[in-house]
């Protein structure tokens, strides 16, 4: 409703992972120089952790779309949960491999021929499971198994984990010592720093805008504005899309062209769920907020 009103072609904060508008911040960089790594290596296991909303999916939608699939068959299991059951049927099928009617000698088996057949004719089998902080200590354990899988001393099978920090936690775990050890890339991608938080919403607002109308999208915020949003989003992308994209909608309500940080407090005030950081955070956020806005105090 309000893209024409700001010479959009498109939403630029919309919640569904889309790689054509990653924006790569210097952590985000380094996490898919990370996954990079992890596949084109013989890592064994690749852990990349970030808080909910901190673009891990969008970095493995990235990924996989820009990975070579002549030298890589891909797996992916993507809907993990603590009641995930039998997690040789989910790698089976990630595979497209079937799964009906076997025991879990007989499965195993065939993923162990898939894997050496994939070898054989010169390709590298990537596992690749998101939300892994669902699975239980159990299921994870039960992933380690697969990592035994060798042939002339090649690792068959390698595993990307993502998930939330409580997946580090996880791995930790005295009984996932031998799954721990396997881990030989790690990285937690941090929330976003006040450059970047703006850099961000730039980066999106310009790859929404039509064409030649890039300049005038890259101000729709006003800096005192991205601030406020900075600070009540303690730097969470999936949290600055949600003020942004409301804010919008009060912009064009109220026939405005820029947003400034009454319209960013406005929203604020009006957000009762959905994890915003009204009064937590650190004090170079807050003194940041404090500087942007003299009446943020008053939120």
């Amino acid at each position: 409703m309000y893209r024409e009103h700001f010479g959009l072609q498109e939403k630029p904060f919309s919640l569904i992972p889309d790689p054509k508008f990653l924006h790569f911040s210097d952590k985000h960089k380094t996490a898919y120089s990370m996954l990079e790594y992890g596949l084109h290596e013989q890592t064994g296991i690749t852990v990349i952790t970030g808080e909910v909303g901190s673009g891990k999916t969008t970095l493995l939608r990235h990924l996989l779309s820009n990975i070579n699939q002549q030298q890589l068959t891909i797996g992916l299991i993507n809907n993990t949960h603590a009641g995930l059951g039998d997690l040789t049927q989910w790698i089976a099928l990630a595979f497209d491999l079937s799964h009906q009617d076997k025991d879990k000698v007989a499965l195993f088996r065939d993923i162990q021929d898939f894997l050496i057949g994939e070898w054989g004719e010169g390709k590298r089998a990537v596992l690749i499971v998101d939300e892994a902080q669902n699975m239980d200590a159990q299921t994870l354990e039960e992933l380690r198994l697969f990592t035994n899988i060798n042939a002339d001393g090649d690792q068959l099978l390698q595993i990307i984990l993502t998930g939330q920090p409580e997946l580090q936690d996880m791995l930790q775990l005295p009984e996932l010592a031998q799954i721990a050890q396997r881990v030989s890339v790690e990285y937690h991608i941090n929330a976003l720093g006040w450059q970047e938080a703006a850099n961000y919403i730039r980066h999106r607002l310009i790859t929404a805008s039509k064409p030649g109308h890039e300049k005038s999208a890259s101000h729709i915020f006003d800096s005192v504005a991205m601030a406020v949003i900075f600070y009540f989003s303690g730097g969470v992308p999936r949290l600055i899309n949600t003020l942004c994209d409301v804010a919008l909608v009060h912009a064009y309500a109220a026939g405005l062209q820029t947003i400034n940080y009454q319209i960013a407090l406005e929203v604020v005030k009006g957000r009762k769920i959905g994890g915003v950081n009204r009064f937590a955070g650190n004090s170079e956020q807050l003194q940041l907020a404090k500087r942007a806005g003299k009446r943020i105090g008053g939120v």
